[in-house]
């Protein structure tokens, strides 16, 4: 049997200020949006009418995202789908939205797999050339532990190699 998830019920007040009813404490847009991030469940609830308004409060969360960093949302985006609102297809339009993100989510998650496993691989070797590196220049800065001219040149050589290869495997996942 599947588990039911519980909805955090957040009360929203004539003053504008929101309330948790489960931690009791007020809470900011930026804190729902947190909860959003972390997959906590909620509803919004008006504490004068009793109705629930969710979606006009993560609508407000968007707007508020849209206008302090960087747009997630194109400028032709919003003109489409400004003009969906009366037409003939407006109630196909969430659906199709819900499905595409749906989508795009299973797919980021895909893609975030797969460069973890090859940067992984390729950062733990990066991490222990680091090392290598470091104990190198500190023993170079120890009074009579230089190391020799050649051997510097060799490993800086090396280097760039390791940095060159990682370039090209961050080229080869990187989305065109």
């Amino acid at each position: 049997m599947s588990k039911m998830r519980q909805s955090t019920v957040i009360r929203k007040y004539a003053n504008r200020r929101l309330y948790d009813t489960g931690s009791s404490s007020y809470v900011t847009l930026q804190d729902l949006a947190a909860m959003v991030r972390a997959d906590v469940d909620f509803v919004v609830i008006d504490a004068k009418s009793d109705d629930d308004i969710t979606h006009e409060v993560l609508t407000q969360i968007i707007l508020e995202e849209e206008t302090r960093g960087p747009h997630l949302l194109p400028v032709n985006f919003l003109r489409q789908l400004i003009r969906f609102y009366g037409d003939e297809l407006q109630a196909m339009v969430p659906a199709f939205l819900e499905y595409s993100i749906g989508q795009f989510a299973r797919e980021q998650g895909k893609m975030r797999g797969i460069a973890s496993e090859a940067l992984g691989e390729k950062l733990g070797e990066q991490a222990r050339l680091n090392a290598e590196s470091f104990e190198r220049a500190v023993r170079a800065a120890l009074p009579g532990e230089a190391p020799e001219p050649e051997s510097r040149a060799a490993d800086i050589d090396a280097l760039r190699g390791e940095l060159e290869a990682m370039r090209r495997r961050l080229d080869r996942l990187a989305p065109e």
